[in-house]
């Protein structure tokens, strides 16, 4: 579903992606974890073209993203992306969130739109609050409606930046409980995150990065299970982040 060969990426004179290469088959569900400023978000957004990269190719459910007549629009309705700190539009309704792009980008009747919202809405267990506006939502709420704007689109693979980090503890699980639903239901993710508990309990593969270098590249069960066989930067990060 996801080639990403030999990609690198500067800005300016500082390299933030080198030489990263990975696969992610159809209904696989890999984890990227690493340090603060290993390049985790910007790998993650390479694969939608949200960030451009300046050497090696991404191929995306057989689309060359880099190819110069690619229709970006098109492949970005194929690729659910989840933030950080949610990006819904503060002004518009939940309702009119999960509507506008299914509109503006696949030319579908309003009607239509608002059906499908409805229903992603329900999938995430907030039906009661189609008709209120972000602000209004707690963190996890918000996270869970971006969620569901992200499926409205019907994409192929579904992308997640950190969709934990901004959140209060209490409101974590009610978010990585909708992710897990996904990951069993077949949907091919990528996910930057430090919910080490959500990685072993739900990845196929466990992605580590540091200083923009792609250094583990495993089964979830040999990232966790086997310290020893692992590089000594990823033996260092395990036994910080596991440590409690």
């Amino acid at each position: 579903m996801i080639e990403i060969r030999n990609i690198s990426k500067w800005y300016g004179n500082v390299q933030v992606l080198k030489e990263c290469s990975t696969t992610i088959d159809k209904g696989e569900v890999v984890v990227i974890c690493g340090p603060s400023g290993s390049g985790k978000s910007t790998l993650i957004k390479t694969v939608n073209a949200l960030e451009p990269i300046q050497k090696g190719e991404i191929v995306v459910n057989g689309t060359a993203i880099c190819a110069p007549r690619t229709n970006l629009p098109k492949l970005r309705s194929q690729v659910g992306m989840v933030f950080q700190h949610f990006e819904l539009f503060p002004h518009l309704s939940v309702t009119e969130n999960l509507t506008l792009a299914q509109v503006k980008v696949l030319g579908r009747k309003l009607g239509d739109a608002r059906a499908r919202g409805l229903r992603m809405l329900e999938r995430v267990g907030l039906s009661a609050h189609a008709d209120k506006f972000p602000g209004q939502l707690s963190g996890g709420q918000q996270q869970r409606v971006a969620i569901a704007r992200a499926l409205c689109v019907d994409p192929v693979v579904m992308l997640f930046d950190e969709p934990t980090s901004a959140l209060d503890p209490e409101m974590v699980g009610e978010v990585l409980d909708v992710m897990v639903q996904l990951a069993n239901e077949g949907m091919t993710m990528m996910c930057v995150t430090h919910e080490m508990g959500f990685a072993r309990k739900v990845s196929d593969r466990v992605i580590f990065m540091d200083a923009g270098q792609i250094i583990e590249d495993c089964p979830k069960d040999q990232f966790f299970g086997t310290h020893q066989a692992r590089t000594v930067r990823a033996q260092d990060f395990l036994s910080k982040i596991l440590a409690h």
